[in-house]
């Protein structure tokens, strides 16, 4: 089949798979080029089919020569449409991985699932004897519960309602839009997908088991962003379960003091994804962003960003703020950076976004995840929907 990409609102419905193994091919031949460090070696990532996930194993594998146990919910091609990105992505990793030696395996299960957790464990205790690294990276819309209850998340601000300049993603106009505040129920439904809830189950189902190592590391991923974005962000909904995410850590921490174990929020950098896409003004701001630090030579995608995390952030004594937490947004957050976004944000308009946004930096990125895009892969070439 000759795939290309189709879109639907905020998503892209099908998924190339060559392009998704070059993907995976370029971001271990940065990872090579960064060198190797001494660090955990049996490493298990929840959440690792795609952005910060899939590159955290990555790093972990060609960083470290750790052996790696995923965690995904993705779908194979039924013969007629393709796999999702994640899964192809997932598939190339682990040829990859084992021809270089690395045992690499994953389980394909709803990560907020019991039974995903207890064959998680299993796993571990049969190939990996126990992990002295877990990173959880989940990123979804909605949780079931054990007892059938369904939780979904709302982008949505709390208190009064939110407007301001957007960007408009079927034809690349600025626009304004509006965002309508959450009520009580949804708030704490956006706390229970998103919060550290699932985290803490997972840490302690591993110590449960007994297929923690002493003295382990945890990392889960949060984002902040700039007070411009604040009101549908971090003051938002989203914001109130990355701050309970955040609680967690300070939570583990205590829990499991004794086992040594380290746990850590590390907030990463604004980066294109499938969810942030769909948030109101997210991808203005954005673009702008991705246009001011890579004039300024700072701009990082989620390889670049993980690497720096191993490299400089973990690599001796962990670099943290007086919060304990781990900054990746830390060079986003500059004063010049964000004091020339502003500028740019009062003046953009649909005439001049092309000028002063990186419109198709932001759009390459978008078509990346999906495996689109890429200079080495021949899309007019029939494929197979199989790896």
């Amino acid at each position: 089949m000759i795939i290309e990409p189709k879109i639907r609102d905020f998503i892209c419905t099908t998924a190339h798979p060559i392009g998704c193994t070059e993907n995976v091919k370029e971001q271990i031949e940065y990872t090579k080029q960064q060198g190797t460090l001494k660090g955990p070696k049996k490493v298990l990532i929840i959440g690792c089919s795609s952005g910060y996930g899939l590159s955290s194993r990555i790093a972990a594998t060609y960083t470290y020569g750790a052996d790696t146990l995923g965690v995904m919910f993705e779908k194979p091609s039924n013969g007629r449409r393709t796999a999702t990105a994640g899964y192809y992505n997932t598939k190339a990793f682990e040829n990859q991985a084992r021809e270089d030696g690395f045992f690499a395996e994953t389980i394909n299960g709803d990560a907020f699932s019991r039974e995903v957790k207890q064959e998680t464990i299993e796993k571990i205790r049969k190939d990996f004897g126990k992990v002295d690294m877990v990173i959880y990276s989940l990123a979804a819309p909605r949780r079931k519960m054990d007892d059938g209850t369904t939780f979904s998340s709302a982008l949505k601000t709390i208190g009064q309602p939110f407007s301001n300049k957007s960007l408009n993603l079927r034809n690349n106009e600025v626009v304004m839009a509006s965002i309508p505040p959450a009520t009580e129920e949804e708030i704490s439904s956006t706390v229970k997908v998103m919060g550290g809830e699932d985290w803490q189950d997972w840490v302690q189902a591993l110590y449960d088991g007994d297929v923690m190592a002493e003295n382990a590391l945890t990392i889960a991923y949060s984002y902040i962003g700039p007070k411009l974005t604040y009101p549908v962000y971090y003051e938002g909904t989203i914001g109130t379960a990355k701050k309970h995410l955040y609680q967690t850590a300070v939570d583990l921490n205590h829990m499991f003091k004794e086992k040594g174990l380290t746990a850590y929020v590390s907030v990463n950098k604004a980066l294109v994804t499938q969810s942030s896409a769909a948030i109101p003004i997210v991808p203005l701001y954005m673009a702008l962003l991705y246009k001011v630090m890579k004039e300024k030579g700072v701009h990082e995608g989620c390889i670049e960003q993980i690497n720096r995390l191993f490299h400089e952030k973990l690599n001796g004594t962990p670099v943290l703020d007086k919060d304990g937490r781990i900054r990746l947004d830390d060079w986003e957050l500059e004063s010049d950076i964000q004091e020339e976004i502003m500028k740019r944000w009062d003046k953009v308009t649909t005439e001049n976004v092309k000028e002063l946004a990186d419109i198709d930096g932001y759009w390459e990125d978008f078509y990346h995840i999906f495996g689109f895009g890429f200079k080495n892969v021949d899309y007019s070439e029939d494929v197979s929907l199989e790896m």
